[in-house]
């Protein structure tokens, strides 16, 4: 069976005009040929490569900034080690491009800084584009911005899906609440692609997934539990930024429940979340970094291959360094917080009641809030003494909740089950015996992040697995059943486990194009994912559609793996 084409769409489309009317107690409705819901770095990626195959589109997106964890979470790139030299896509280059593009048109950087071609504004560590939220909004907004104009982008915000209609193995509707209106739209589209942050429509249409933890015996990897665990997920973190101001006193109100956070010492930790004390992600040992307002500048580059950076927790996600910056621009550094004492494992958002859910956010606040009062009251100085009263809470440039990011950062998703899976053997070098990369025929794009999963709601420790470059398989993009749902985001076909190297930022968007592309490309055929995946030929075309829009399908072949 083919897929669902809409017929008659430039009449009922909505785009550029009012849609259909609401009739008493009806919604009023949208038809366009892709819907995409949820705007972060995949919806984006995906409504992109949807429009720039000259098919109309509907994104929606749940917070008042598109680009999800690196705007609305406030979490800079998250990258490989070759990143300057290959292994991302034409308009992810584009995205990185434009964001040095922005320092160098509109802030007063140093001579030297302007003339860096590898310019990271923050020369933070833990990525080469170290960047405020409100720089990559600008910059994906301007991508977007010519669809917009041209009426073949409407971007309804912010607006949550809230239901979804579905006729036997085909979505043929969804059911966006616009929050801040209070009302209802349903969009009809003839491709659906769930870019959420917590993989919101698969519930909502039934397509069949997975939480947390699968079993040793489902997936064969040695790192996962003999039994399942779904409730068992990773931490959530509400993101925040910083500066010092040298003299000047900013402290906080503490929370009511200070006491509370600062005591809170899961077994594993070696010492209280919020302190400078915890284990070390790769080893597990117990470390304690350094926290030093406006720190010398590190001598070495951000590369996660060799170092994560983090031994120096002022310069390790580090968005301004103030001497890229001409004298007096900038009175202070600006960083970003995102750090281990402030990953909430106490609560999960996934598959629990809408007032659960809200509690959970309401105590990652407060445990941000905690760190930054204790930073700004306890924190052991160079000169003996405690506390850093001139640091300042720059809720300015995030413009979220309690002066923290828009919205939390999120490390897991529900899964769809897909044709394909990639787990961890497929990934572990220790596993595989060699850092080549993993290969695949039904490549869709490239990525490489180690497996790094932080604490879990379960209890669980770091689990940090040195892996290897991958290639992306289609498979993991196409489901089992439904046949115009796809996903763009953490919502892939994964394990817990491999979430860990997927859920980072070039490969968030190198998912989200390859859904869009797809999505564009079976409107073109007549085809549906699972014809795409199953047939070589139509495979072999699909790609070629990739290769023509820059999507790097293998990793060269270069020493160093």
């Amino acid at each position: 069976m083919t897929a669902p084409t809409p017929d008659a769409r430039a009449d009922r489309s909505g785009i550029g005009g009012v849609g259909t009317p609401a009739h008493a107690g009806v919604a009023p409705a949208l038809e366009t040929d892709v819907l995409v819901v949820g705007g972060g770095l995949g919806g984006v990626a995906a409504a992109l490569a949807a429009l720039e195959h000259g098919r109309r589109v509907v994104l929606s997106e749940e917070y008042a900034w598109l680009g999800g964890q690196l705007t609305s979470q406030a979490v800079p790139l998250d990258e490989h080690s070759w990143i300057e030299q290959f292994g991302a896509t034409a308009r992810y280059r584009r995205l990185r491009d434009g964001i040095r593009e922005h320092y160098r048109t509109f802030y007063p950087l140093t001579a030297a800084a302007r003339a860096d071609r590898h310019l990271n504004p923050g020369n933070g560590l833990v990525s080469r584009i170290c960047s405020e939220p409100a720089v990559g909004v600008a910059v994906l907004e301007a991508m977007l911005a010519p669809h917009r104009a041209a009426g073949r982008l409407l971007v309804l915000q912010p607006a949550v899906p809230v239901g979804a209609e579905v006729d036997g193995d085909v979505v043929t509707s969804v059911t966006l609440r616009l929050t801040r209106e209070d009302r209802d739209v349903v969009v009809t589209a003839a491709f659906v692609v769930d870019a959420t942050e917590l993989g919101d429509l698969l519930p909502l249409t039934g397509a069949e997934h997975v939480t947390g933890f699968e079993s040793r015996a489902d997936t064969g990897e040695p790192s996962a539990p003999e039994a399942a665990q779904p409730a068992n997920q990773q931490a959530f973190s509400w993101c925040f930024v910083i500066d010092h101001r040298d003299g000047e006193d900013h402290t906080i109100e503490p929370p009511a429940d200070y006491e509370h956070w600062r005591t809170r010492q899961p077994d594993y930790w070696g010492a209280p979340m919020i302190s400078l004390t915890g284990p070390d992600p790769r080893t597990l040992e117990t470390s304690t970094r350094t926290f030093t307002p406006h720190a010398p500048p590190p001598s070495a580059v951000a590369d996660q291959g060799k170092d994560p950076g983090d031994r120096e927790l002022w310069t390790f996600r580090r968005i301004i360094d103030r001497d890229n910056f001409e004298p007096g621009a900038f009175g202070s550094d600006v960083v970003l917080v995102n750090w281990p004492m402030i990953d909430h494992v106490d609560g999960v958002l996934v598959d629990v009641e809408p007032h659960e859910a809200r509690e959970h956010l309401a105590a990652a606040r407060r445990q941000s809030l905690s760190m930054l009062y204790w930073l700004q009251t306890e924190a052991p100085r160079p000169d003996g003494g405690r506390g850093y009263p001139g640091l300042r809470l720059r809720g300015d440039l995030t413009q979220g909740p309690d002066g923290l990011a828009m919205a939390p950062y999120i490390r897991e998703s529900r899964r769809l089950l897909t044709v394909g899976t990639v787990t961890e053997n497929d990934l572990s070098i220790a596993v595989k015996g060699h850092g080549r990369p993993f290969t695949t025929p039904d490549t869709v794009g490239v990525g490489m992040y180690r497996i790094d999963l932080h604490p879990s709601s379960g209890g669980d420790n770091y689990l940090d697995v040195p892996s290897s470059p991958f290639e992306i398989p289609l498979g993991i993009l196409v489901p089992r059943r439904l046949r115009n749902l796809l996903p763009a985001g953490k919502n892939v076909g994964t394990t817990h486990i491999t979430n860990g190297a997927f859920r980072l930022h070039p490969v968030e968007w190198n998912i989200g194009e390859a859904s869009g592309a797809l999505a564009a490309f079976c409107l073109e055929t007549g085809l549906t994912p699972q014809h795409v995946h199953a047939s070589p030929a139509h495979l072999a075309d699909y790609q070629a559609v990739l290769t023509h829009d820059g999507v790097e399908l293998h990793w060269p072949d270069v020493v160093g793996y």
